[in-house]
């Protein structure tokens, strides 16, 4: 695994966009039925990939922001993150392909990024 690289998952959706109000206005039982459904696909999802996931990671709450102007509540669209494996960004794109984060919940995407050597170190 040593010609392997790691890269930041985050999975992105707002309180605002349609699939989010299409999801929010389901009949409850209908919406617990996807979740359920959601739920279990995410865990398929991670069986297939538990030989390339570092950090599960988890779902992210309210925000801070922090500049030189103190901390203030903030808001943006990061919902969630995965720390994974794999031999290339293209790689590690495709492990999110069909991601129950947008094809069963009403997240919006997933962006995968590289986690760069910290440069010096």
């Amino acid at each position: 695994m040593s010609d392997q690289k790691l890269f930041l998952a985050v999975f992105l959706g707002s309180k605002d966009n349609a699939r989010m109000k299409a999801w929010s206005a389901l009949p409850e039982a209908e919406r617990h039925a996807r979740e359920k459904e959601g739920i279990a696909a995410w865990h398929a999802w991670v069986e297939k990939h538990k030989e390339s996931i570092t950090d599960f990671g988890g779902p992210l709450g309210k925000t801070k922001a922090i500049g030189e102007n103190g901390i203030v509540d903030a808001s943006n669209a990061l919902t969630g993150f995965t720390v994974v494996r794999a031999a290339s960004h293209e790689a590690a794109a495709k492990m999110f392909e069909g991601h129950p984060h947008f094809s069963i919940f009403p997240g919006e995407s997933v962006e995968v990024m590289p986690v760069l050597p910290i440069p010096g170190a």
